[in-house]
């Protein structure tokens, strides 16, 4: 009798991405220093192990290609075979087909793969054939053209992790992802400017994410009558065909509007100067001593985590409400009694919030890999150095943070680092650097992402800014360096001169900061002209349950969390100023703007008293006072969602259930700016 195996399926696949990752960083290690046997050693076992657990779930394919993969680190480790360039790039390619047949287990439960290509080339190498183990290049495949169509201009793209987050973040905002072939007339004396004018009548409601041939062998007229554009965009179909029909010497083969679903992540390997080399951090080795400490682990289901969090929650919630009602009550007996349920309670939160902080390691580890691919593309030398990566955050953060992350190593090794030559004309060396560091600072976790590249040049900003019509030319002469940066983060905003496969997407830093400001986070910019750049990003330890300052504004109370507030003070009216229009105090030599909080959210009623008391919030390296009427006290607060209905109401966080029962708003500051 056959045993069912689906019941460990989910084991497996975890257990399979963890020997997946470390083969991985192993293999950035090897691929360092190829006479590190340690590295090896554990590539042939992550290798070993995963045949093992596939050939028992009754994956024969997955299973196949480790067996293969394990006869060439075999003969590595005896040392019948050399460590080399050309074996190195084909275990990554292995190692990237590895990953494909998992996730396509994980999404259908079947791991079926033709891996003839692969195993040929192991065994050429197994051989010693060098010469004919071809590098080959992994495709993702459009589905296939409606029946009728001509099926010779089927085509396919490469299609990376970067590129599906666009791809997901674009449908995210109703755009429409089309597949899109044209062709030239024979006659034409001009391809190059038509494929411009082609590029030009899509991007005026899109953006092409990829070329077939590359855009700047469209720029230059290195191909044949037709080429291919991945494009996405706001108009429909419709619009397209009969905007390009409109060119002179065009004809539109097809437009072919493309489903996300049909697309998945892989790597593709890039044929380059082998001299371009990254540097990682140094990883512990199975000689070191903390690889020896048992440690005895549980796996528990994110849910159950969640589900515990949320009654911890609402133990402290109804905690508040017990203590209001002693206080309101004068019941002395009470007071020992929930002295003893504060410490546990306090406690509990504590334990809880330690379970679900992991490393944010589990991030940081994906991205030596995808450096060492970018960088081989763009034909760079990147020396890419990650820093505290034993930093912990709050799961629910460490999921979304990856995304913005790619986004910025990106556009640091694109567009902040200058390629080997023009570093060397500015005496700097002819590889860059690149830092990816975490560190705690109070109740926040602070990312970095820098560069020592050629830093942000904010007149070419302000001029696409002109030019995009974000900026008119009589503003221009008051903007400062920092206000510039700041358009950068702009919807749509791109300073790209040139459309290629990595930049001018026009997808790009806005994504970054929704998404980091989602997550109650704020971005910073520091650049220096020639000397580098870095993004620096503040997030929150945990989403759950924070501090807050509670305050009133006529019969309002609301929450502002602590992490926003600088201080507070006292003011009478004399003490206001009107500059511009501006209601504005003296604090400490500074002028302060002041906002009056009733005014802001529409409270109605007005303060008649004289005195006034300002909350002096802080979003980046701007401070404004808001002034309410009273300070009612610090306080843990458990954070509720408003739902759909109302989530992302700017300068609204969320809501609490108070300890009298009543719900209280939650201020975001950041939106609230």
């Amino acid at each position: 009798m056959k045993m069912d195996m689906s019941q460990y399926l989910d084991v497996f696949l975890e257990e399979s991405k963890e020997h997946l990752e470390s083969l991985n960083q192993r293999l950035l290690e090897l691929e360092k220093d190829s006479d590190n046997i340690n590295a090896l050693n554990e590539i042939f076992r992550a290798a070993h192990t995963l045949k093992g657990m596939s050939s028992t779930m009754g994956f024969d394919d997955l299973a196949d290609l480790t067996h293969h993969m394990e006869n060439v680190l075999s003969d590595l480790k005896e040392g019948i075979l050399p460590v080399n360039s050309s074996v190195i790039d084909t275990i990554f390619r292995c190692f990237d087909r590895l990953q494909m047949i998992i996730d396509k287990i994980e999404i259908n439960g079947s791991g079926s793969m033709d891996n003839s290509d692969l195993i040929n080339t192991l065994e050429n190498i197994k051989t010693g054939n060098f010469e004919t183990a071809a590098i080959i290049e992994e495709e993702i495949s459009i589905s296939p053209l409606p029946a009728g169509e001509n099926s010779s201009f089927q085509e396919s793209f490469t299609f990376n992790e970067y590129d599906i987050t666009i791809l997901k973040e674009a449908i995210s905002r109703n755009f429409k992802i089309y597949n899109v072939k044209v062709a030239i007339d024979q006659g034409c004396l001009m391809k190059s400017v038509r494929a411009f004018m082609v590029f030009k009548a899509v991007e005026e409601d899109g953006e092409i994410i990829k070329s077939l041939p590359p855009a700047h062998e469209l720029d230059e007229g290195k191909f044949e009558n037709d080429f291919e554009i991945f494009v996405i965009s706001t108009a429909t179909a419709d619009d397209l065909e009969k905007r390009l029909g409109n060119i002179s010497e065009i004809s539109v083969l097809y437009i072919r509007e493309i489903d996300i679903n049909s697309l998945s992540t892989q790597s593709g390997s890039v044929r380059t100067n082998s001299n371009n080399n990254i540097s990682k951090p140094s990883l512990d080795t199975p000689d070191s001593p903390r690889s020896h400490k048992a440690k005895q682990t549980v796996r528990v289901d994110i849910d159950r985590l969640d589900n515990l969090m949320n009654l911890v929650g609402e133990l402290v919630m109804h905690k508040g409400r017990l203590e209001q009602i002693g206080f309101s009550h004068k019941i002395s007996e009470l007071n020992e009694t929930m002295e003893q349920i504060d410490r546990i309670s306090t406690d509990l939160q504590a334990v809880v919030m330690k379970v679900r902080m992991v490393p944010i390691e589990q991030v940081f580890n994906r991205f030596p890999r995808m450096v060492r691919d970018l960088a081989r593309d763009l034909n760079k030398e990147v020396d890419f150095l990650i820093e505290g990566k034993e930093t912990e955050l709050d799961r629910t953060v460490i999921d979304e943070i990856g995304d913005p992350l790619v986004h910025l190593l990106r556009n640091a090794i694109d567009h902040g680092l200058e390629s080997s030559q023009e570093r060397l004309k500015k005496g700097k060396s002819h590889k860059g650097t690149v830092i990816l560091r975490a560190r705690h600072e109070g109740n926040n976790v602070y990312i970095e992402v820098e560069d020592d590249g050629g830093g942000i040049d904010t007149d070419r900003v302000i001029a696409k800014a002109v030019e995009k019509g974000i900026l008119t030319s009589p503003n221009v002469e008051q903007i400062s360096r920092e206000e510039a940066i700041e358009l950068l983060f702009h919807p749509g905003f791109s300073t790209a001169q040139n459309v290629t496969d990595i930049s001018g997407r026009g997808v790009g830093l806005d994504v970054v900061k929704t998404k980091i400001e989602s997550l109650s986070g704020e971005i910073f910019v520091d650049s220096k002209p020639g000397q580098g750049t870095r993004f620096k990003i503040k997030l929150p330890l945990t989403l759950a349950i924070i501090q807050a300052l509670i305050v009133s504004v006529q019969d309002e109370i609301y929450a502002i969390p602590l992490s926003s507030v600088d201080e507070t003070t006292m003011i009478t009216a004399s003490d206001i100023k009107m500059v511009q229009n501006q209601e504005v105090i003296m604090l400490r030599g500074s002028v302060l703007p002041l906002y009056r909080l009733g005014d802001l959210l529409s409270v109605p009623g007005q303060s008649d008293s004289e005195d006034m008391y300002v909350v002096v919030v802080r979003k980046a390296e701007r401070q404004i006072g808001l002034v309410v009427d009273s300070l009612i006290g610090q306080q843990e607060i458990v954070i509720k969602s408003l739902g759909r209905l109302l989530g992302g109401i700017p300068g609204l966080a969320g809501a609490i259930v108070a300890g009298d029962g009543h719900v209280r708003l939650i201020l975001d500051i950041i939106t609230l700016f």
